[in-house]
């Protein structure tokens, strides 16, 4: 039986800083907070452009505005494959108003972003699609 699940992320932007969610993870980690764009998965029924304009909207109370689809990725997951959405949103305003799933955000620049995204891939993927120019990654 083949099974598929889709994730979202929304790369959210305002000038030009980006938008980066502290979430619980894993008690089970060295660090159960970490850094991340605003992310889900994709639910049965709903349009991926519009389930990251709710996603970004439940966590950070902010209405994004789709600009493209940078890129996707995928990654098997025991007998599932997941497939990944990445948008690149932006919002007019930086005033967030966080979820409770969410337990901190920061605006950073594209030089920053090696300091909080752990997957580097991620970092990788925006730099190829030059989203970001962070050169030297730290």
């Amino acid at each position: 039986m083949k099974r598929f699940g889709i994730k979202i992320k929304g790369i959210v932007k305002n000038a030009d800083r980006f938008l980066l969610l502290q979430k619980w993870y894993d008690d089970r980690i060295t660090d159960p907070y970490q850094w991340e764009f605003v992310d889900g998965e994709l639910e049965y029924g709903i349009a991926p452009d519009a389930y990251v304009r709710q996603l970004v909207k439940d966590s950070t109370g902010l209405e994004a505005i789709i600009d493209g689809i940078p890129y996707t990725w995928s990654y098997a997951l025991g007998d599932t494959q997941i497939i990944g959405i990445a948008f690149l949103c932006h919002v007019d305003t930086d005033m967030v108003i966080l979820s409770e799933a969410v337990s901190d955000y920061k605006w950073a620049s594209a030089e920053e972003l090696p300091d909080y995204i752990e997957n580097r891939g991620i970092l990788r993927d925006l730099e190829r699609t030059g989203i970001i120019d962070i050169g030297g990654e730290k």
